[in-house]
């Protein structure tokens, strides 16, 4: 019987661990915040950039690099190998920063505070392998919270169960998922802090 429990327990743990992975969470917020704040066609121009300079790259160097043999898993839950990963998506997003800055005229808050957040923790994988899971995903409950408070508590809550999540499939520990809320955590109030400055000025 405790047996069957505990295969129950880790199967919903793998499905909420795979499903909120942090492309489909911020994949859905894009979504979230582009029917609400925009026309089909503004939205369509707006996240295609993303898709073609961070999402699309980064989803291929993961695969290829687990295809090669380079990455275990598509987690990437190896600490020294992550240093890499770090490095790609980071490149993606400040490549991203650049176009959107130069050619669209523009400066996206937003992806610069995931970017911030991601170099933090890209520092911190020197010393521990902070969960990205969590973090990217309490970094996105802050975002839902910019645009609708209570669709940004759920978040939190999912969050939360993904942290879980994450220590029962053993891809993290304790420590590291705690880790990965309390970078996400500093970040999070820094964007929703700028967030509100642009909204009063």
């Amino acid at each position: 019987m405790i047996i069957k429990e505990n295969s129950f327990l880790k199967k919903v743990s793998k499905f909420i661990s795979n499903f909120f992975n942090p492309f489909t969470s911020l994949v859905l917020y894009f979504i979230y915040f582009s029917y609400k704040n925009f026309t089909f066609h503004d939205s369509i121009e707006r996240f295609l950039p993303i898709f073609l300079i961070i999402i699309l790259p980064s989803s291929l160097w993961i695969f290829y690099n687990v295809k090669k043999g380079n990455y275990q898993n598509l987690d990437v839950s190896n600490r020294v190998k992550r240093k890499s990963l770090y490095i790609f998506i980071n490149s993606s997003i400040f490549i991203y920063l650049l176009f959107d800055f130069f050619v669209k005229e523009s400066f996206d808050v937003m992806m610069f505070f995931l970017l911030v957040l991601l170099l933090i923790m890209q520092v911190s994988n020197f010393f521990i392998k902070s969960s990205m899971h969590t973090a990217l995903n309490f970094f996105v409950a802050a975002l839902f919270i910019s645009q609708n408070f209570w669709l940004g508590i759920t978040w939190i809550l999912i969050s939360i169960l993904v942290g879980i999540s994450r220590i029962i499939v053993k891809r993290h520990t304790p420590k590291e998922v705690l880790m990965g809320f309390l970078l996400s955590t500093v970040v999070s109030f820094a964007y929703l802090y700028t967030f509100i400055q642009m909204q009063i000025g």
